[in-house]
């Protein structure tokens, strides 16, 4: 998969794309409609925006993100895109008229031959133009418009919001159900504070900034490191939380991988979030800390062998 964060430095021999637009956080099964739909003799691609509008817009709100960026492109990588391009939503592109972006970013930086939006789509400054407009505009400006509609399952539109409600509530298979993967925390493994070796439970340590929460505690997990000499898939155990046990303040993902020797700091590692086990808990001194431990482990095993 090309990625594309400059447009005026663009290859040229990329324009013509057929792509889907959209911020894809989660990439679900909602954003997979509209990219299976700009599927055809054209590259596939995504035209998506970095960092979220959101994030631009109300830097200081709770985290909200599903994925950062690096776990959306793989996701999209997955499903077969060609091509990424990654705006930078700055001053700048915000301010852009609906019309302008359509002409000056669509049309002319990246040439698309065929754009697919959601129903709900809104773009340009103030969020003045919609999926309506972009079908009226298109064939002005050289490019076909596909209008998704919105995809709906027994319980509703299939969602962002819809999603992390569901794992704030501890249901990640719910949320699976609505993502058509598992949700996924992707990132480096960082340095701890190594107190897991003493407890005979080592794990890979991951920060979760700029994510959503899901329920803190213990769940079931399967892990993908994604480089290095251990490259490859494995089951496991993780807490995600602050650790009560030793005064933590800021939550993280710790994961202890099954049947597992080896270094894996600083190699990237994608964890999926299978089922909750338990919320966090303060154990009466380390045995019995030990001993949910191999409880938590023995319970993940089964559920795991059993999906």
């Amino acid at each position: 998969m090309r990625t594309v964060r400059d447009p005026q430095m663009m290859d040229r021999a990329l324009r013509g794309a057929s792509a889907a637009i959209g911020n894809f956080d989660g990439v679900h099964l909602g954003h997979q409609r509209v990219i299976d739909l700009a599927r055809g003799d054209a590259p596939l691609g995504i035209v998506t925006f970095e960092p979220h509008p959101r994030e631009y817009f109300a830097p200081d709100a709770p985290p909200f993100r599903l994925m950062n960026a690096e776990a959306r492109a793989h996701r999209l990588e997955k499903l077969g895109v060609e091509i990424l391009f990654e705006l930078p939503f700055d001053h700048r592109l915000s301010g852009l008229t609906a019309e302008s972006f359509a002409r000056e970013v669509l049309s002319g930086a990246l040439g698309l031959s065929h754009v697919v939006v959601g129903a709900d789509f809104c773009f340009g400054k103030g969020r003045q133009g919609n999926a309506a407009l972009l079908r009226d505009w298109g064939p002005d400006l050289g490019f076909a418009v596909t209008v998704a509609e919105l995809l709906s399952g027994e319980d509703g539109a299939v969602s962002s919001t819809r999603i992390r409600n569901a794992l704030t509530d501890g249901r990640p298979r719910d949320a699976a159900a609505m993502l058509g993967h598992w949700h996924r925390i992707e990132g480096p493994v960082l340095h701890g504070e190594k107190r897991g070796r003493e407890l005979g439970y080592p794990t890979i340590n991951m920060a979760l900034d700029g994510l959503h929460l899901p329920k803190l505690g213990v769940y079931a997990v399967y892990a993908d490191v994604l480089d290095g000499a251990h490259k490859g898939s494995y089951r496991g155990v993780a807490s995600l939380g602050v650790r009560p046990m030793f005064g933590g303040e800021v939550p993280n993902l710790e994961t202890f991988l099954f049947d597992f020797s080896g270094d894996l700091y600083a190699a990237d590692v994608s964890v999926a979030l299978v089922e909750y086990l338990r919320p966090e808990a303060r154990f009466d001194g380390l045995d019995a800390l030990i001993a949910q431990m191999d409880a938590d482990s023995a319970q993940a095993r089964a559920i795991l062998d059993g999906t």
